[in-house]
């Protein structure tokens, strides 16, 4: 008899105490909450944090994750929102909170776990954010309450990455098909062509034929772009004398005469020829057929706030951007395009794009 209320009241509790995870919202909730202040911080010109709390495994976990969700309810602030991440991580978005004040409320709450519990591995990401969006390290806590009392690093030497990985968009499974079928059925059909191009670059200059960048793909992570090359070998040591001449708002770059071409560099470029190797970046998987244009890495890092919601989707060969008369679109507009294209991705929508690129290439839009 005494067992089986024992039994009982030990069944109450371990229900209460999931009860409390089940409460935090759902991760499409959480992410939707997270949209929603990126949304707020783009108008605002504030900033925001998020910070994570992670397990390596969900069952041995679950006494880490529930005891997070009972500190949350003690510890945050009636603006913070909390919610799952994923599976193993939970997440607090912290409102008008730069990241040194996130980590505060990180030690805070590790400080708080009694000795038998293990402590989750803490992360900070912050919106907007100053600096290159690949993550950088992240910070594991302790497993003794002590060791994250002594162990406090620096505000100078936290770990804060950027919260651009947090909103990437999964690359649709028929945009990949897409991908695959275009990219493979035109690097087969234009190797006459590729071999006419290769022919013309070496026979009219020095140097290798390709050019390769690093840009920034989707999630700001960097990947080397491919392009026949157009402009003379030593055109990077050049590009910052030539700065006063931009033509272009914003951190792009771009001269309508660039003295760094060469002739049959311009053809390349009026023709968009120069472009045709990256259906290789796309096969890869680097890039998609239809999507942003990439950017070179320090130029895309300028693009603050709602400018980096282009790096939310996989980048492509062409976009809303392409078929539009480029001199007549300002840089902003430019990023607008792309922010609307990453919000709404349709086959449809990329099909109609993959047509009217046909004429604005012929009609020497893009350029």
């Amino acid at each position: 008899m005494i067992t089986t209320v024992f039994q009982n009241l030990l069944d109450i509790v371990r229900f209460r105490e999931d009860n409390v995870l089940q409460r935090l919202p759902a991760s499409k909730q959480f992410r939707r909450m997270l949209e929603r202040e990126r949304a707020r911080t783009d108008r605002s010109g504030d900033e925001f944090s998020l910070l994570l709390f992670g397990v390596r495994d969900w069952r041995s976990g679950r006494v880490t994750l529930r005891y997070l969700a009972r500190l949350f309810g003690q510890r945050l602030r009636i603006t913070d929102e909390a919610g799952w991440l994923d599976s193993r991580h939970l997440g607090v978005i912290l409102p008008s909170t730069p990241g040194w004040g996130a980590w505060t409320l990180a030690d805070d709450l590790c400080l708080r776990f009694p000795e038998h519990v293990p402590l989750p591995e803490c992360r900070v990401f912050v919106y907007p954010s100053h600096w290159p969006s690949e993550p950088t390290d992240t910070r594991r806590a302790e497993t003794q309450t002590s060791e994250v009392q002594d162990a406090r690093p620096s505000e100078g030497r936290r770990a804060i990455g950027s919260m651009t990985s947090q909103f990437v968009r999964r690359l649709p499974m028929w945009k990949r098909g897409l991908d695959v079928l275009g990219a493979s059925v035109g690097l087969v059909l234009l190797l006459p062509l590729f071999v006419a191009v290769v022919l013309s670059i070496k026979l009219t200059s020095k140097g290798p034929v390709f050019f390769t960048q690093m840009r920034s793909g989707r999630g700001g992570k960097p990947f080397r772009m491919l392009k026949f090359r157009t402009m003379v070998t030593d055109a990077e040591a050049k590009k910052q004398s030539l700065q006063i001449l931009n033509e272009r708002q914003g951190p792009a770059f771009k001269i309508k005469d660039d003295p760094r071409v060469l002739t049959v560099g311009r053809w390349l470029r009026t023709t968009s020829l120069d472009e045709l190797p990256q259906l290789w970046n796309v096969l890869k998987g680097d890039m998609s057929l239809v999507g942003p244009r990439p950017l070179p890495c320090d130029e895309s890092e300028a693009c603050l706030g709602w400018r980096s919601r282009r790096l939310d989707v996989t980048p492509g060969l062409t976009c809303t951007w392409q078929v539009r008369d480029r001199s007549e679109v300002s840089f902003d507009d430019w990023m607008r395009m792309d922010a609307a294209y990453a919000r709404k991705q349709s086959f449809w929508r990329d099909l109609r794009l993959l047509v009217e690129t046909v004429p604005a290439v012929v009609l020497g839009k893009n350029h």
